[in-house]
């Protein structure tokens, strides 16, 4: 696992960690993916991926689960469906993507502030304390919605979705929607991702990415953290922080 104080501020290339950096900060804005980095739902996705799986008589695990992290919902679909795919139509698939999707939205009323850590409100709080402007990139249609459940949808400037976007991550579109909702280039935000296929979408698109999770694994992200708060010690070097409470 890198130790991102130990890591250059500004790599020459994106996934280049080790290269030689610019003394001032680059950065005015930080894009966040949503699902498993400011809060998770996977639990709620499992269970209604797997709700649908049982319907159609499939089987469905939490690992098979972990592999539609950062998946469209209609890829997620075919890769639920597998071998069985061509047996639906079009015109079917969408309907059991949609029927998934309620099942989700309503275990989405379960989400509450209290499901939003501690070390993520204080991260997001040092972020803009320290003048930085703060968004959303994330493929779930859903944001808006979870967003407002957890009570953190005043804390974004601007929030992409898969609403506004055609391609999914790893392609990086959702993010440089983000950055164009922002007024900013590529190389004036930075990412957070959770999701390998998220780390991909950043550097395919330009971007500097902090991977955490499964994403801190990437060989090519830019840095590796352990949690949220350690993003501070390379965006906020040197500025008193607050208590965390992990």
């Amino acid at each position: 696992m890198t130790d991102p104080t130990t890591v250059p501020l500004e790599p020459t290339e994106p996934g280049e960690a080790g290269a030689q950096g610019a003394e001032s900060n680059p950065y005015a804005a930080v894009i966040f993916d949503l699902d498993g980095v400011i809060v998770h739902t996977d639990e709620l996705h499992y269970r209604a991926w797997k709700g649908l799986a049982d319907r159609l008589g499939l089987p469905f695990s939490r690992t098979d689960n972990d592999q539609l992290r950062g998946v469209s919902r209609m890829r997620s679909l075919e890769l639920l469906l597998a071998g069985r795919a061509d047996s639906y139509s079009e015109a079917e698939k969408v309907a059991l993507a949609d029927e998934k999707n309620k099942d989700y939205r309503d275990l989405l009323n379960e989400l509450s502030p209290d499901d939003v850590s501690e070390a993520v409100r204080c991260t997001l709080w040092a972020l803009q304390e320290g003048g930085y402007r703060l968004a959303i990139g994330s493929s779930s249609r859903n944001a808006g919605l979870i967003l407002r459940h957890i009570e953190l949808d005043g804390w974004f400037e601007a929030v992409a979705d898969g609403s506004m976007i055609t391609h999914s991550k790893p392609d990086p579109e959702v993010f440089l929607k983000a950055a164009e909702l922002l007024g900013l280039s590529p190389a004036e935000c930075v990412i957070v991702e959770d999701a390998r296929s998220g780390v991909d979408a950043a550097l395919a698109g330009g971007f500097h990415c902090f991977g955490i999770g499964d994403a801190a694994g990437h060989p090519d992200v830019t840095w590796a953290i352990e949690s949220l708060p350690d993003m501070l010690a390379v965006l906020l070097p040197g500025k008193p922080l607050p208590p965390i409470v992990y």
